[in-house]
């Protein structure tokens, strides 16, 4: 299928790894012009090689924290600076936090981090971006949530609440953009083999999973569909991959 992607242009943050890397090559690989936004600069240079590798032009790199208003502000500037302009942003900027911790037993310090990142990450960005996003003639946002949205893993109510948050959040924000030509969609896969969660499950989980895994790279695609002209009439909805495991009922027959 042809996505009708080259020549535009995206902010991906998250870029350093994981699934935000994957997207920022699978965009790059369709001919999209890319921002790529991380907290960490090194990474930030080794996704933006493999940007290149796949025919895209030198991607701006925008070493910046989510969290941090200031620092978000002037990526995103310069980001639109660079590329003249903004057609996507993805978000895919996230931490788990605590995993296997009870409630009573999680420090706020680290409940509020899992909301800065996961949450008000992507308000800020969107707050920054979207000025230039209602200036594109069609324009695209994907937030990366979880199917952690709707079930719950013992011991994550952080990470639960924040990706449920972020979902409803994009419901919202498609809302408040209607009519605007800029669309709102997530995208919530199970669980993915990235560096994060291996080092929430162990390495050693992915050997022989007891349960289905899917790559970066097959969330990457649902990303690249939902930021192309393509899915134009899919807008404030998330795309739930987890291989059917939340229509199975419980009901013991």
């Amino acid at each position: 299928m042809e996505l009708r992607l080259d020549g535009t242009t995206a902010l991906i943050t998250g870029a350093g790894s994981g699934i935000g890397r994957a997207v920022a090559l699978a965009l790059a690989a369709e001919g999209v012009r890319t921002a790529l936004l991380d907290r960490d600069a090194s990474a930030l240079r080794d996704t933006a090689r493999g940007c290149v590798e796949r025919g895209s032009a030198d991607p701006v790199l925008l070493a910046a924290d989510v969290t941090d208003e200031e620092q978000v502000s002037a990526a995103v500037a310069a980001g639109v600076a660079a590329l003249g302009g903004l057609d996507a942003v993805v978000c895919c900027a996230g931490v788990s936090g605590p995993v296997g911790t009870a409630v009573e037993d999680t420090a706020l310090a680290d409940w509020n981090r899992v909301l800065a990142v996961n949450v008000t990450g992507a308000f800020l960005v969107l707050k920054h971006a979207l000025p230039t996003l209602r200036a594109a003639r069609s324009a695209s946002v994907v937030l990366l949530a979880s199917d952690s949205a709707v079930v719950a893993s013992p011991g994550m109510a952080p990470y639960c609440a924040s990706k449920a948050a972020l979902v409803q959040f994009g419901r919202a924000l498609s809302v408040d953009l209607a009519g605007t030509g800029v669309r709102v969609n997530a995208v919530a896969p199970s669980v993915v083999d990235t560096p994060m969660s291996r080092g929430d499950l162990g390495a050693d989980a992915f050997d022989d999973p007891a349960f289905p895994v899917q790559s970066a790279e097959e969330v990457a695609a649902h990303v690249t569909y939902l930021v192309s002209p393509r899915s134009r009439a899919v807008n404030g909805t998330t795309l739930l991959s987890d291989f059917g495991f939340t229509a199975r009922s419980g009901f013991p027959a």
